[in-house]
């Protein structure tokens, strides 16, 4: 699975916010409507360390990562154990979750038609940042 990177743009987008939005019987959301959400605040939290990437591929479908997703990915946050990061491996952008055992980094697909890649001295590897966010068109 390959990444487009992109840098974020700093622009400020404010638009109509209607709040929580029950998945059950309909209400009338138009008495919400005079509150405003602003995007960046709401998903990019540090914004020198902030970036984007279109997902290729479908290495990750299991954690709802589809092709075509755009994620927004942080830079500078712990790659803690279970984490899903953009990592640079060998000359290539991938996206994947991590596993840390005692001595070794794994990073693991969530699609069983892609095998564990194990982390070694001789690859050139890089923990880039961490996924926070997946934007997608339904």
């Amino acid at each position: 699975m390959k990444l487009l990177l992109h840098l974020a743009i700093p622009r400020i987008f404010s638009f109509p916010f209607i709040g929580s939005i029950t998945a059950g019987f309909p209400s009338p959301a138009d008495d919400h409507l005079d509150k405003s959400i602003d995007l960046n605040s709401e998903i990019i939290k540090d914004r020198d360390a902030t970036f984007f990437g279109r997902v290729e591929g479908d290495s990750m479908t299991g954690a709802g990562i589809e092709h075509g997703d755009l994620l927004v990915i942080t830079k500078g946050l712990e790659p803690r154990n279970g984490k899903i990061a953009v990592c640079f491996i060998d000359g290539e952008f991938t996206v994947k979750r991590i596993k840390i055992e005692k001595d070794v980094i794994w990073l693991v697909a969530e699609n069983q038609k892609y095998q564990p890649i194990k982390v070694t001295a001789e690859n050139d590897f890089l923990i880039w940042g961490i996924v926070t966010n997946v934007i997608k068109y339904v």
